[in-house]
Formats: structure tokens, sequence, C-alpha cells
């Protein structure tokens, strides 16, 4: 498996001004990459490979000296960088490929010449660094990624490979259909709710003061940069208490299920919503489902995603009847049919839960001996059994 581990570095003077120049000719080459793909593009209908784009590297090298003052393997990976970039918008998971610039986070990485040694780290032309270990891993080193936050603080993201492959998955043992809200951040199926932490909200006064601050020097001044760095501190400090909880909150939901099953939200719809925005933003939701899946996989565990029209609120996990509208303000409601009163967010993890075990179990195609296991009308969907009770034949994921 291939596990990343990110270390707090501290440099010297001069090694400061090395990577300060590394990140500059790194940006400069992307951007002129970019730029020469766009062109090529509009000339002739085609971009450039990767390939063609390393080829340029000689030439450029000869009308610019100060190209070689950097490890040219580090220039040589902005032309992957540069493609993955690409092969990302073609693909549509990300926009068109934009021009870097030097006020956002920088970074460079080195494929090759890297070694970590206790406390400190080798990199070309920089040679020792030294590295704030937490912990030593195991495997072979792939890769190190230089990292300089807006606030000016360094990083090193090492890129290990432990030789252990993915654990096999098994279904045996305890479900958990989660329901992401903005009140409470997640409820689950067995009635537990974790509150939102609302990071962002905290923060919001302490940093508008900064941001005011900023706004009234002087471009190009030494003060304005020194407000810049400010607010980025205070940016950093949002940023590292929302992953911190999202963290413990994701590796314990994981520790005790076996099947974690949640909602696929499309939350760059939901912010289009202005009032909901900023609290939609605030909760990561994208980002704590990026953390149950990889570590579900590497426990050996199933992440299922249910489909985000499922009318998981508005159907009575009980009988199944489901009801016509559901408004946002009643958080309580009761089943026309059985009487049941459900609490909205608690209702909605359960059907959550039993959907994706039905996903687990039979798939996406919903038919078995040829009947539907979703009706159109009434209910939303049938009964099955339990994990445990599925046979080990059928309970593979899809």
């Amino acid at each position: 498996m291939l596990k990343a581990f990110k270390y707090r570095i501290y440099l010297t003077d001069e090694q400061k001004v090395l990577l300060a120049k590394t990140f500059g000719c790194c940006r400069w080459f992307y951007n002129f990459a970019l730029n020469l793909t766009n062109e090529t593009y509009k000339a002739t209908g085609k971009g450039l490979s990767r390939n063609e784009i390393i080829n340029k590297l000689p030439e450029l090298k000869k009308e610019l000296e100060w190209l070689t003052e950097v490890p040219s393997q580090a220039l040589q990976q902005v032309a992957l960088d540069l493609s993955s970039a690409f092969l990302n918008f073609f693909e549509k998971r990300a926009k068109f490929p934009k021009f870097k610039k030097k006020g956002n986070k920088q970074s460079v990485r080195f494929p090759q010449g890297i070694k970590l040694d206790g406390e400190y780290l080798t990199l070309p032309k920089l040679k020792k660094v030294y590295c704030k270990v937490s912990r030593l891993p195991e495997g072979k080193l792939k890769s190190v990624t230089m990292s300089m936050t807006p606030s000016g603080k360094y990083f090193a993201s090492c890129l290990y490979d432990d030789g252990i492959d993915l654990p096999k998955q098994n279904s045996e043992g305890k479900a958990v259909g989660i329901d992401l809200g903005i009140k409470d951040f997640a409820i689950t199926s067995d009635g537990s709710k974790y509150g939102n932490p609302n990071h962002y909200r905290k923060y919001e006064q302490k940093l508008a003061k900064k941001q005011k601050q900023l706004a009234k020097k002087q471009k190009g001044s030494n003060n304005r940069n020194k407000a810049r760095k400010a607010v980025a501190k205070v940016h950093e400090k949002i940023t590292r208490c929302r992953e911190d909880f999202l963290h413990k909150l994701s590796r314990k939901l994981v520790d005790e299920n076996q099947v974690i099953c949640v909602e696929n939200l499309a939350v760059k719809n939901m912010v289009k919503n202005h009032k909901l925005a900023k609290s939609i933003s605030d909760c990561g939701w994208g980002q704590f489902c990026t953390m149950l899946k990889y570590k579900a996989e590497w426990e050996g565990k199933y992440y299922i995603e249910v489909d985000r029209f499922f009318p998981s609120s508005k159907t009575c996990n009980h009988c199944l009847q489901q009801v016509d509208s559901l408004s946002l303000d009643m958080r309580l409601w009761q089943c026309p049919k059985c009487g049941t009163i459900h609490d909205r967010d608690v209702n909605a993890a359960k059907n959550i839960r039993d959907e994706g075990l039905r996903i687990l179990a039979v798939g996406h195609i919903a038919s078995a001996s040829g009947e539907r296991v979703r009706p159109s009308k009434g209910t939303a969907f049938v009964r099955h059994r339990s994990v445990k009770e599925e046979s080990p034949t059928i309970a593979r994921r899809v």
C-alpha cells in the first residue's frame, strides 16, 4: 500500500533561498508549459504530451541559466503534474488548469536522491534538512513533496510503499448508516449524534479583523506581507481544527463498524444556496467521506455510497411508507400509516444503512427473481437480511 506521512521541516537560511528558487522555477515552467499547450492547441487542434514538454527543458536551460540552479528532476515532475491536471479536466474531475501564483501554496516533488534517516531528510542540492518525525514509517520511500504554506511554514510529505496489499474486504460485522447535516455534523443509524464544531464561525470575527487590517496596507509593502501572513495563519488554524475533528470522527466510525453507508451528496450544487453556503462549506463533508473511504479500504471494510436522490428522510423505516413532502424545519414527523414518530435524521440514517446493505447484497441493479426489489409506489425498498445472515458469495461489493 502507498501511504504518505507529512512532517514539519525546518530549513536554514541557505536552504530557504534554494527552495524558494526551486519553487519559482517550477512555477515558471508550469505556467510556460500551460501557455505553450494552450497556444499549440489553438494552432493545431492538439495539445502537448508529457514527453514533449520535458524535451523543451534542454533548450530552455541554454537560454535561461537560472533554470540550472534547481534540481532537474523537480522540473520534470512539473510536466507530470500538468499532464495529470489535463487528464482530470477531461474526465470531469476538476476544472481547467490555471496558472500558478506566488502568493498561493507552493510545492515541488523529488522522486529520486531522497532519504529519511532519523530526524534528517536528505534531498537533492538541499542536502540534509531537519525534519520533525513523529513516527518513522516502514517500507520504500517513493517520493518527497516539499510544500510551503502561505504563512511561511515548510512541510515534507513522504510517500512510502510498505509492500503490503490491501486486505480482502469482509462484510461480517456491524453496519452503520450516516446522515450528514449542518446542526449535527453526523447522525448514525444507532441514534448517536455528533455536533458540528463550526470551526469557521468560531474564528470568523478574528479573521474579519485581520482581513480589515490587510485591506488598509499599501500594496507591495512589508507591512502588507506581514498582514497577509496573519490572515493566512487564521485560515490555517481553521483548517487544522477541521482536519483534526474529521480524522478523529472518521477513525472512530471505521474502528467500530464493518460496513459504512453514507449518502452521495452534491456539495457543489448545495453551496449555490447562498443562505447555507458558508455553513455547508464549513462542514467539510467531502473531505470526511474521503477519509472514511480510504480508512475503510485500509482495514478491509466496506464503504458504500447511496444515491443522493434516494428518499431517506421521507421514508418510514418501520413500514416503508413514503410521504409526499417533508420541509426542512420538521425535525420530528409521524408516519401516516403506522403512526410511528420519527427523528428525521435518525430515520434517514437507518434508511441509508438499509439501502447500503441492499446495494452490497444485490448490487445497483434492483431486480431479483424477476421481481422489482424497489417498488415505485408505496415503499422505497424491501427488507433484507442483516449482513451476518447474507451468503458470503453474494455479500460482495458490485
